[in-house]
């Protein structure tokens, strides 16, 4: 071991062993296994292991994703944007090396979901097929959306635009969502609006029938005014017509 002029060992070189460090370390590999375990507590169709690692497109997608961004992150070339692509030819996935996934994020069935350059999602997050976590216009830097935890997007959503989502939100099937969205709130139509926020939520992630229907309420109650207008009329015509009688009598 070289020593330095007043006796004391020097330091070893980090630089060379800096990236197998940072390679086996936690930040690379513990993601994974949350990863992996997030698909037996959203999927009910994942009943052994063997299954989920060999037949889950989504896992494939994000392990891949999580190489091509450690690489990215090192300003690597070519090599992220080739796994990248590559992982969208196996799994029809496409997740920028740029994107920041958080752990235990499933993402579902994952046909044509979309996750651009500089989008965040947040931990637990769950995404279902056809998803976009997109862009609007040509503008450089933070360009896309920034998705809190536990946050649920329905099939076919767009989250379009440097917005925030907050935690525990929930977006409806086939939204388009251009407005940022406040935590514990639910997301529905084109463009999407909030049409319930209840602080603390703990509805299951996997219960999109418990969306609530704006516009069939507003049906119903139209309905309901229309009847009653309906039977003032009735009775307003029935008292109009008892005088005629009682003149005819006369």
């Amino acid at each position: 071991m070289q020593q330095s002029l007043d006796g004391i060992e020097n330091p070893p070189d980090k630089t060379k062993t800096s990236w197998l460090q940072s390679l086996f370390s936690g930040n690379l590999f513990e993601p994974l296994l949350s990863d992996f375990r997030i698909i037996f507590e959203r999927d009910p169709a994942a009943r052994n292991w063997l299954e989920v690692v060999f037949c889950y497109p989504g896992l494939h997608a994000i392990c891949l994703h999580r190489l091509a961004h450690w690489l990215h992150l090192r300003n690597v070339v070519f090599f992220p944007r080739f796994i990248s692509h590559l992982a969208r030819f196996l799994t029809g996935i496409e997740i920028h090396p740029g994107a920041k996934i958080g752990k235990g994020v499933f993402i579902d069935h994952g046909m044509g979901v979309v996750i651009g350059e500089t989008a965040i999602v947040g931990d637990y997050t769950l995404i279902y097929q056809g998803v976009t976590l997109g862009g609007t216009g040509k503008e450089s830097g933070k360009r896309h959306p920034t998705v809190g935890s536990h946050v649920v997007v329905g099939t076919g959503a767009k989250v379009l635009g440097n917005i925030q989502i907050g935690d525990r939100v929930r977006i409806g099937a086939g939204s388009v969502v251009l407005r940022d969205v406040p935590p514990d709130s639910t997301v529905v139509g084109i463009p999407g609006r909030i049409i319930s926020r209840k602080e603390k939520n703990n509805l299951c992630p996997l219960d999109h029938a418990k969306l609530p229907d704006v516009e069939a309420n507003v049906i119903r109650s139209l309905l309901t005014r229309i009847e009653q207008l309906e039977q003032k009329l009735q009775t307003l015509s029935s008292q109009s017509s008892e005088p005629e009688l009682l003149t005819k009598d006369k």
